[in-house]
């Protein structure tokens, strides 16, 4: 026999009641939630254009660096191209001046040939010279003499001073020749420089106190 019970209207009420105060309504719940999901999303964007401005501080960084460290690379290869060139140029300096000497005492034992009148001696050094100049200026390297210039401290070395005619701090003497190796001084030349002449003095008065005596 079927159920016909029902429910009475009051019943119904006093079971929507009997809801607690504080229970939430799924509804409303589920609406709520936005506020909170918006917030979090702002901070993610907020955090997102913080770590993108931090990298691009970064790239920059690392770019005026790589900037900086191309450009020392840039200098060191010049300096070291230039280096290179001057170890070229002027890599047998030192051997040079070892070297001159020689060139001096040949020099000077053509002078005492010339003396002693010594021709065939005369014209072996002469050769021996002329091949030894050759040689040097294939290497880049030529004399210089000073003689009848005026004094230049940049080119020459003065020995001593000589009292001469010529005009005071001009060049009468050259012990020795200047070479340069590729317009580089090697050695300067070592010369005299002439100084004024010294007024002679003039005579003593003759006395004339003891011709007049008797």
């Amino acid at each position: 026999m079927p159920d016909d019970t029902q429910v009475p209207p009051d019943a119904a009420v006093d079971e929507q009641r009997a809801v607690p105060d504080g229970a939430a309504d799924p509804g409303a719940a589920e609406g709520g939630g936005e506020p909170h999901k918006l917030a979090t999303l702002q901070a993610q964007l907020e955090e997102s254009f913080r770590r993108a401005r931090d990298t691009s501080d970064r790239l920059k960084e690392t770019h005026d660096r790589l900037l900086r460290t191309a450009a020392e690379f840039d200098n060191f290869k010049k300096r070291a191209v230039k280096e290179k060139e001057d170890v070229q140029r002027f890599g047998i300096e030192r051997l040079l001046k070892d070297f001159l000497p020689v060139m001096d005492n040949l020099e000077r034992a053509l002078d005492h040939a010339e003396q002693h009148d010594s021709r065939q001696v005369i014209e072996g050094v002469r050769l021996v010279q002329k091949l030894f100049e050759t040689v040097l200026a294939k290497h880049g390297v030529v004399g210089f003499s000073a003689l009848g210039k005026p004094f230049d401290p940049s080119l020459h070395e003065a020995l001593m001073q000589q009292e001469s005619d010529e005009p005071a701090g001009t060049v009468v003497s050259e012990m020795a020749k200047g070479y340069k190796l590729n317009d580089r001084l090697v050695r300067p030349a070592a010369v005299v420089v002439s100084k004024p002449r010294t007024p002679a003095e003039p005579p003593p008065a003759a006395n004339s106190e003891g011709g007049g005596q008797a």
